[in-house]
């Protein structure tokens, strides 16, 4: 008895219907099978946590509703992706697996790397869709960004009508007890629904974003001034397409009537190209995980850092009020403003001088927007450990009179210093005589950070003109764009500013 031929849509962090362009690719000429392939060892890596499982299962029960309105039936399947590849393959005849291309952890580029072997064996074939704007074997980032728009700015991939969908019964996903995921851990206040990511995001074209641009620093109020749909971006409820021409469109609409709102919302816009940048670096080096992006920097600091330290920055108990509120905030919520996840990234790197390997796998867990791309490239950067970038330490004292002055984000979030007078939140060591429940500075903030900027730049003015240095610029750095000169042979070149831009 003859096969029945199948596409495959195989869903990873698109897990949406709406421009999803495997999804329509797969649905023209042939009964389609949706899976999304739930891989137990992918769970078990150690940047993954509870709230992104919880978030994970109420998005692909929501996925499935959205299919079943078009006729589909989305099989969640449990194991491994060759072994499951290759049962289908005995029940059916696989003609095309249809999936977008995917920027994430070292796990899912080793797999993507057997999938590949084994569909060649089995003389299927594998179309995978670009993502992102990101490119696959990008040779240096000359035109990227001219790439990128124009990949943002075609037309939106819409729902197909009907899909003739295969149906098969999907398996029991494994409890989080069994991949180690720990249920203690606060589950995010966010629905993980497309209908959700939508209202999010409208929310803040119509009302939220108007500040923006001056809001998004602070804690105090960047929870409401910024958009807040980074998890949708990271699991694909909405994708950067997406949320790029909604934005333009608004700040189009508003014009020359809120010059306020439409500048908050063009800098929303370009913080999506920023979003994609550094995904673009982990696609190039899939190695910055695990290694430095420089190798001079690999061996900076001890591999075997000290663990009450460690665990004093993990739980918030550093003695600096503003590293501690914004530490246990994350720890509850699983969403931080970016200047504030900077700075607990610098403080840990520079004033604790912790391997940025250990902070990063801590933070992996917390954030529910975990990104494998962004995620290493800006821990890489606030750590110094790039060869190419800015030296930027930021001072936690000065911070939390910047973002906090009277101190209501450190009184909410470390209540140990709820009663304290305002002029101490920030520095509670400088009132005498005090008993608080609340431990001492771990580190001298001054000599803390003037050792670590000596030992940085030491090392940085070594390795400033070497041949490393200069082929890591070529290969990641932004393109400055600089006016136009008369000679018409001036080229572009990559700038070494790349600022830190995803405040979202």
């Amino acid at each position: 008895m003859a096969k029945i031929s199948i596409n495959i849509v195989w869903f990873k962090r698109d897990l949406r219907i709406f421009d999803n362009v495997p999804l329509s690719l797969a649905a023209q000429n042939c009964s389609v099978l949706p899976i999304f392939i739930f891989e137990p060892e992918l769970w078990k890596e150690p940047d993954h946590s509870y709230r992104q499982y919880i978030f994970l299962k109420e998005a692909l029960t929501d996925l499935d509703k959205q299919l079943k309105a078009i006729g589909g039936n989305l099989a969640v399947l449990v194991g491994s992706a060759i072994d499951i590849f290759d049962h289908l393959n005995s029940q059916y005849q696989i003609n095309t697996i249809f999936s977008h291309q995917e920027t994430w952890n070292l796990w899912t580029y080793n797999r993507d790397k057997a999938v590949k072997s084994w569909a060649r064996d089995n003389k299927v074939a594998w179309t995978e869709i670009p993502k992102n704007g990101v490119i696959r074997n990008l040779g240096n980032r000359n035109g990227w960004s001219r790439k990128w728009y124009s990949a943002m700015s075609a037309p939106l991939t819409s729902v197909p009508p009907k899909v003739e969908s295969i149906k098969i019964s999907s398996d029991n996903i494994p409890e989080a007890s069994q991949l180690n995921l720990s249920a203690e851990q606060p589950i995010s206040s966010q629905s993980a629904t497309r209908s959700a990511a939508i209202d999010t995001l409208n929310s803040f074209m119509n009302s939220r974003g108007q500040n923006y641009t001056f809001e998004m620093s602070s804690p105090t109020t960047a929870e409401t001034s910024c958009s807040r749909i980074s998890p949708y971006l990271a699991f694909g409820q909405i994708s950067v397409r997406e949320a790029y021409q909604i934005t333009e469109k608004y700040a189009r609409g508003l014009g020359n009537n809120n010059k306020k709102y439409s500048k908050s919302l063009k800098s929303f816009s370009s913080r999506l190209r920023w979003h994609c940048h550094f995904i673009q670096k982990l696609e190039d080096q899939p190695s910055i995980e695990t290694h430095t992006l420089h190798s001079s920097f690999e061996k900076l600091r001890p591999s075997l850092s000290d663990h009450k330290v460690l665990e004093a920055w993990e739980t918030g108990m550093t003695g600096y009020p503003m590293i501690d509120a914004c530490m246990r905030y994350l720890n509850t919520t699983g969403w931080l403003n970016f200047r504030m996840r900077a700075m607990l990234v610098s403080f840990a790197s520079y004033h604790l001088w912790l391997d940025w390997r250990l902070t990063a796998k801590h933070l992996a867990q917390q954030f529910l927007d975990y990104e494998p791309g962004i995620h290493y490239s800006q821990i890489q950067m606030q750590s110094g450990t790039t060869g190419m970038n800015s030296i930027r330490i930021y001072n936690p004292i000065k911070q939390s009179m910047d973002q906090d002055p009277d101190g209501n984000f450190i009184k909410q979030w470390v209540p140990e210093l709820s009663n304290l007078p305002t002029q101490f939140i920030h520095q509670p060591w400088l009132l005498e005589d005090s008993i608080l429940n609340y431990p001492k500075p771990i580190v001298d903030e001054k000599l803390s950070r003037t050792a670590a900027k000596e030992k940085i730049h030491s090392l940085k003015k070594q390795i400033k003109n070497s041949d490393e240095t200069i082929s890591l610029v070529q290969k990641h750095a932004s393109r400055l764009r600089r006016k136009p000169r008369k000679n018409k042979n001036t080229k572009v070149v990559p700038s070494e500013s790349d600022q830190l831009r995803l405040d979202f």
